[in-house]
């Protein structure tokens, strides 16, 4: 019995040299669903209630110039798995599947000894299933807001390895919850109407029942935080909170403008990040895996298009990517459009211009949708909030951030910004033809009507897709973007 009690005595003490010599952090990447940068309180919305969030960024660093690849959910997230861009995943399009070949870096964190796991949202396709140990996708056991798993999966992780947890809410994603274990927003007092939306009053509800999702997301990241502190393994895990599009409004959700692919990034790590710290460099969302992967101690694959941004939560003021690329392909509707950003200037292409942009199904059918439609009937639109229903659109659409930072005014014909218009046309078409950039004959048709949201008979039919997972597999993250 002696025997037996020391033995047992030696591997538990084994086990806690490991977990205190532990050279790689724990990873939990929290991915909201539907969430603008500028509806967190960190980031300048003085009147949301985020004070999680906002101690988050505090005590760690927060990121000004985060960009997605995709305005969509599923590209969205498939494109920071693979490190890829969406149309060399094979999945460019709402819920597509990814392929099987590709591999994903939480897979690659589980190979180098890390216990994986994915809660809540799953809209990657099955092949990702052998990247996670554990997958609580049980909406049920979820709840609503798919967060209430989160503190007991930390309670009941194996102790005695690192951990890495895609942490996936359904917050804020439409149908609105009528609970919220955050603050309830007061629609007359505690809502900033963006100048895409008309103000009034159903707007304002709509976008109270928005902020309540924001807040009771918020409020299970303080209960994680606190599961951590309490385990005592708060100092060496990472947490990174950020989101996989815009709001889901009309103007933000499936635009290319930063109001749809301006992503909030939020990153602490007590052991390794100081406090208190702002990065402005512009980071792209294919970053993110090849950081991950560094700093879990794994070599990132060759077909990662991404790079590393490890230096940065060290030096965050030095200057990382000149140029940051995304695009919109189908999400309920045809869509075919791509654009490239500098700090200074944003350029976007459309190539079916005859189709309007007002947002997917859930953004295009909602009260404020509805209440610009009924403002629109009126007369009573502003330039930006009639946008959404343009028809044509422009081919081309040239910006300048910092004198237009709602990128109202298209420039392309300015003959000022001759010079700047130019460098980024020749960039797009650069990166285009290096990333196997195809333009599609036949897009994936409309799902559904674009006026009343009724199912049209094309609904379930898709057409082709921009690219290939396989075309752009050689492609080096070394590359000039």
């Amino acid at each position: 019995m002696a025997k037996y009690v020391a033995v047992m005595l030696v591997m538990v003490m084994t086990g806690f040299a490991k977990i205190s010599a532990q050279s790689t952090p724990n990873i939990i990447f929290i991915i909201a669903d539907d969430v603008s940068w500028d509806d967190i309180g960190t980031y300048g919305n003085t009147k949301i209630k985020t004070p999680n969030l906002d101690k988050l960024a505090k005590d760690g660093i927060k990121f000004t110039n985060m960009y997605l690849t995709a305005s969509s959910c599923s590209p969205s997230r498939t494109s920071i798995l693979t490190g890829r861009y969406p149309h060399n995943t094979g999945a460019a399009e709402l819920h597509t599947p990814l392929p099987a070949h590709l591999k994903f870096f939480p897979e690659l964190l589980k190979q180098k000894g890390y216990f994986s796991a994915l809660v809540g949202k799953w809209h990657e396709g099955p092949a990702t299933k052998r990247a996670y140990d554990t997958l609580l996708v049980d909406r049920a056991a979820n709840g609503e807001g798919a967060e209430e798993q989160w503190v007991n999966l930390l309670k009941s992780r194996p102790k005695n390895k690192p951990f890495f947890f895609w942490l996936a809410p359904l917050d804020a994603h439409r149908p609105w919850s009528k609970k919220t274990a955050g603050h309830v927003h007061n629609p007359d007092t505690e809502i900033i109407v963006p100048p895409t939306l008309a103000d009034t009053k159903e707007t304002r509800l709509d976008l109270a029942a928005y902020y309540n999702e924001i807040s009771n997301l918020d409020h299970y990241v303080g209960l994680l935080q606190k599961e951590l502190e309490r385990q005592g393994i708060a100092d060496n895990t990472l947490i990174i909170f950020t989101a996989d599009n815009g709001r889901p409004f009309p103007g933000s959700k499936t635009r290319l403008y930063d109001a749809g692919v301006k992503t909030p990034f939020i990153v602490k790590w007590p052991k390794g990040i100081k406090a208190g710290q702002t990065c402005q460099s512009l980071v792209s969302s294919i970053d993110i895996a090849p950081t991950l992967l560094e700093l879990g101690g794994t070599k990132t694959p060759e077909t990662v298009q991404g790079k590393s941004f490890v230096g940065l939560l060290k030096t965050p003021d030095k200057e990382f990517r000149k140029y940051v690329f995304a695009e919109h392909n189908w999400h309920d509707y045809a869509a075919y459009e791509r654009s490239v950003r500098s700090t200074d200037f944003l350029y976007v292409i459309n190539k079916r211009t005859d189709f309007d942009n007002g947002g997917p199904i859930d953004a295009n059918q909602s009260p404020s949708a509805k209440a610009l439609k009924a403002a629109k009937a009126s007369g009573k639109l502003t330039a930006l909030q009639k946008d959404v229903f343009l028809t044509p659109r422009p081919a081309e659409e040239f910006f300048d951030n910092f004198k237009d930072p709602l990128q109202s005014l298209n420039e392309v014909q300015n003959k000022t910004y001759a010079a700047p218009l130019s460098e980024l046309q020749k960039v797009l078409k650069k990166w285009q033809e290096e990333t196997g950039d195809t333009v599609p004959e036949n897009l994936t048709p409309d799902w559904y009507d674009r006026e009343t949201g009724k199912a049209l008979p094309e609904k379930d039919k898709r057409g082709e897709m921009p690219g290939s997972a396989k075309k752009a597999d050689h492609i080096n993250a070394k590359g000039p973007f």
